[in-house]
């Protein structure tokens, strides 16, 4: 089963020259800008060069106020308050933000991060049954509650107050075309993809809307402390990528501050991990957050608690905080091995199955760590373009997580299947569900049987931002490109184009030979050195037959023992 792709330029219209002017760049990175929708002077400005007072301001945040003057009653009270976040990088930075704020503020208060295996995703009976029998006044969630109807009602009939603070999709019903929203019976609700709610961005992660909490708590308190409202940013700039949100508007400007910070951050446990990844005294980026120090933290919550990573922000000594960092290094090293295994498994079932005909693949790994469902079904929907979901078996039934496409709204899809699962939720490109043993097949025939997509949609398309000769590429554009970051979800790394490139000669380079060095040569004559790091036996297979392609790449400097070269990164070819 092959992966279908389509490339395409866009043709996204403005005047270039003139917003080049008169912002002093490149046409080649106006013509990018305004490929993100990016439109007018204010805007564009805002992108190139918004900074920290530009966030919106947290009292925008529906209900955002209430919440903050219930915690200060319930402080004032003198009210037991339990925290309880979620297991992945979102919810333990959440966690750590309402933490941080509540012990500033002298509340009496303890953090409960569910466990993965043994309660699941969000609020759980047991959770409730923990917080009843400890004498809990207050329970405020972060990154989850709002799919908790029940437990939540269970919570108050047992005399406990709830404040939600959440970022996930209300839950709903549609009967005849009328989505009926279900909301949990909190004292508060804070959640931006609330029906009506006027936050400017819904996109935001559940530990910027943590953080906008707590700044007007902080208010509310009379409290004023600056560090703190560092480590804030900086917690949320770190959650916002590592919970995959667009990396657009207020989310952009925030990461892109929050990065700078985590240079040299505020937080002991942050510079630990740092260190311990050997990025010490290294400009930071999303891809590190993504990809290096992220996953760290993640691998906590998967393969043993999600405490190891609170305890890593949570702590004040650095000689503490590095053996903790240390800990999740090697965790994320466990993690690594064993998702390629089961990643490779998953492609052997896919390959040689009957799987042709499904749009949505779904696909049962019994044996697989139910924490690496997610990251599996991930690589599965970029080797195949489809929307995935990888089930594995729990505890108690079969757990599983879904990876989604653009064109497909993997949320509203699996609320036709509402009938098959225990618990489900997510947003449209991912979601998390538990369902019995003997719905697996069921669900795999019911959610194709309910897919609506088409070949078109089914299809990747690669967006060209600019088809752009080889050799225009100079160290002045390369520089100009660092303007556009921080790459990520909503504003991806630009894809340049070159057609009619004459390959003369391929050859690995390396150590590990995983690299394929390429000599090319454009129309006009002129010689480039292309690096790729895709499929070396494919580029082989096809070079027998041609020697003319078009590709697309990216540039950047290769520093070399002391000397600096243009670079140009092959990533496909047709």
């Amino acid at each position: 089963m092959m992966k279908r792709e389509k490339w395409v330029v866009s043709a996204k219209k403005a005047d270039f020259g003139k917003i080049a002017e008169k912002f002093g760049i490149d046409p080649v990175i106006a013509r990018i800008i305004r490929n993100r929708d990016v439109v007018g002077d204010e805007a564009i400005d805002r992108f190139l060069h918004g900074d920290i007072s530009e966030l919106y301001a947290p009292q925008l945040l529906g209900h955002a106020r209430e919440a903050a003057e219930f915690l200060k009653e319930r402080i004032g009270a003198g009210a037991r308050i339990r925290i309880i976040g979620d297991y992945d990088i979102d919810g333990v930075m959440s966690t750590h933000i309402l933490s941080a704020v509540l012990k500033r503020c002298g509340a009496d208060f303890d953090a409960v991060i569910p466990h993965r295996m043994k309660d699941g995703y969000g609020l759980s009976d047991s959770l409730i049954d923990d917080a009843i029998g400890a004498g809990v006044d207050t329970i405020l969630t972060c990154d989850n509650g709002i799919a908790a109807s029940k437990q939540i009602a269970d919570a108050r009939a047992a005399g406990i107050h709830v404040v939600v603070t959440d970022h996930h999709e209300v839950p709903f019903e549609e009967k005849d075309g009328v989505k009926r929203y279900i909301l949990p019976p909190a004292d508060v609700i804070v959640d931006p993809k609330c029906e009506g709610d006027p936050y400017p961005l819904k996109e935001i992660c559940g530990a910027t809307v943590a953080m906008k909490v707590m700044q007007l708590l902080l208010q509310e308190m009379g409290i004023d402390d600056a560090a703190l409202t560092e480590e804030m940013l900086e917690c949320a700039a770190f959650a916002t990528v590592g919970d995959v949100m667009p990396l657009r508007d207020e989310n952009r400007i925030l990461v892109r501050y929050g990065l700078r910070k985590m240079e040299h951050s505020v937080n002991t446990g942050l510079r630990a991990l740092i260190a311990a990844s050997d990025l010490a005294g290294k400009p930071l980026t999303a891809f590190h957050i993504g990809f290096v120090l992220g996953p760290c933290l993640n691998a906590a919550g998967r393969l043993d608690t999600a405490y190891r990573g609170l305890a890593l922000l949570d702590t004040k000594s650095f000689d503490e905080a590095m053996p903790i960092a240390s800990e999740l290094k090697a965790l994320n090293e466990s993690r690594k091995e064993m998702t390629i295994r089961f990643t490779l498994m998953a492609e052997k079932m896919i390959d040689s199955g009957d799987y042709e005909n499904d749009r949505v693949l779904v696909v049962y790994l019994p044996e697989c760590h139910e924490s690496l469902a997610g990251i599996i079904a991930g690589r599965i929907r970029e080797r195949y373009g489809k929307p995935v979901f990888v089930l594995t078996d729990g505890e108690n039934g079969v757990k599983g997580s879904g990876r989604s496409i653009d064109t497909y709204n993997m949320f509203d899809e699996m609320t036709k299947c509402a009938d098959l699962f225990t618990k489900f939720g997510g947003h449209p490109m991912a979601a998390g569900l538990s369902l019995p043993k003997e719905n697996v097949d069921t669900f795999r025939k019911k959610i194709n049987a309910c897919c609506t997509l088409t070949e078109e949609e089914l299809t990747d398309k690669i967006t060209i931002d600019v088809p752009m000769p080889l050799y225009y590429v100079n160290r002045r554009l390369i520089d100009q490109l660092s303007l556009l970051e921080p790459f990520g979800t909503g504003n991806p790394k630009p894809v340049f184009a070159e057609k009619n490139l004459r390959f003369r000669e391929a050859r690995s380079i390396g150590s590990t030979g995983k690299v394929m060095k390429i000599f090319a040569c454009d129309e006009g004559g002129r010689t480039f050195e292309l690096t790729y790091f895709g499929d070396q036996s494919a580029l082989y297979e096809a070079m027998k037959t041609r020697d003319v392609f078009s590709v697309i790449y990216y540039p950047g400097i290769n520093s070399f023992r002391g000397k600096e070269s243009i670079q140009y990164v092959m990533q496909g070819y047709c």
